[in-house]
């Protein structure tokens, strides 16, 4: 970690952007907005005015996750599809910020991160006057459901392991583990897209979901063909979508972890379980400035 890392970040300006919500298909404007220290991050619904409209960016929040994750407030505002930009927030490091939305989703833009990271560029950071916290992981906690795993473990430093295992000659079995930091998650993850499977098309579509999906935002898995035109960007970009998402669903622990996370055909039903689990653990993990960390390594 750079210097940085000690001190809490906003954006220097605001990083507008917009497009159509992959489920709903509705056309939305967003603006991440600078935020005072100790902020954290809190969605925004400026078209919601007639109660309240602003939902925190904590795992408790959580709503829904079927094919995305949704946060919800007591009044019943949501936001959907928030884990892409949350990993590109966690990745950059902003601690504080307003995510305003004029719609009940996230644009999808092209289905990964690295269009929220070229906006979060051009906007800049502020560093400010209080120390960063972290949350450090003391004692695993787990979450298993059938094959399915996710888990966070202590270590002196982020990383994250992501396993799938698709029948489809398209994915088949993929895993990565990385050390999880900025210049990994620009070089290694930010533009792996979200993929979806044709014959499950008419079925969300029929449910309400995947409305504003296309060729353009999802990578499309027919048999053992991907259909898109240009292909991969990278042979394992499902894997590495996966880790995407998991870091964008962990971020809403509230800061960033000391620690490291296991997924096995883990989703967002499981991410967000896994950060219930730990918020019900206090003895689990504790909060720490990284000075201390430092502190402590020397």
């Amino acid at each position: 970690m750079a210097s940085s890392a000690f001190f809490q970040h906003t954006l220097a300006a605001a990083a507008v952007f917009a497009g159509p919500g992959l489920h709903t298909g509705q056309y939305v404007r967003a603006a991440v907005k600078p935020a005072p220290v100790n902020a954290g991050l809190v969605f925004v619904r400026s078209d919601v005015t007639d109660r309240d409209n602003r939902i925190p960016a904590r795992g408790e929040a959580v709503s829904q996750t079927r094919l995305g994750t949704v946060v919800a407030n007591a009044s019943g505002v949501s936001v959907s599809t928030v884990e892409h930009l949350m990993a590109a927030l966690a990745a950059l490091g902003v601690d504080n910020a307003v995510i305003e939305l004029d719609g009940p989703e996230v644009p999808v833009m092209d289905g990964s991160a690295e269009p929220f990271v070229d906006m979060l560029d051009r906007a800049g950071l502020r560093q400010q006057g209080a120390p960063r916290r972290y949350i450090e992981i003391l004692e695993t906690v787990e979450v298993v459901d059938g094959d399915r795993r996710a888990a966070l473990m202590p270590a002196d430093r982020f990383e994250m392991s992501f396993a799938i295992d698709f029948d489809t000659g398209a994915i088949g079995r993929q895993q990565v583990e990385f050390v999880m930091d900025e210049t990994t998650f620009r070089d290694e993850i930010a533009d792996a897209r979200t993929f979806g499977f044709v014959h499950e098309v008419e079925a969300l579509k029929a449910a309400g979901l995947a409305r504003g999906g296309s060729m353009d935002n999802v990578v499309v898995i027919e048999g053992d063909t991907v259909l898109n035109p240009e292909g991969l960007r990278r042979p394992d970009e499902f894997v590495r979508h996966k880790a995407l998402d998991a870091l964008g669903d962990l971020y809403l622990v509230g800061a960033p972890i000391i620690g490291r996370f296991e997924g096995e055909k883990s989703g967002h039903e499981m991410n967000n379980a896994l950060v219930r689990a730990l918020l019900a653990r206090p003895k689990a993990w504790r909060e720490r400035r990284y000075a201390e960390v430092l502190a402590e390594a020397v």
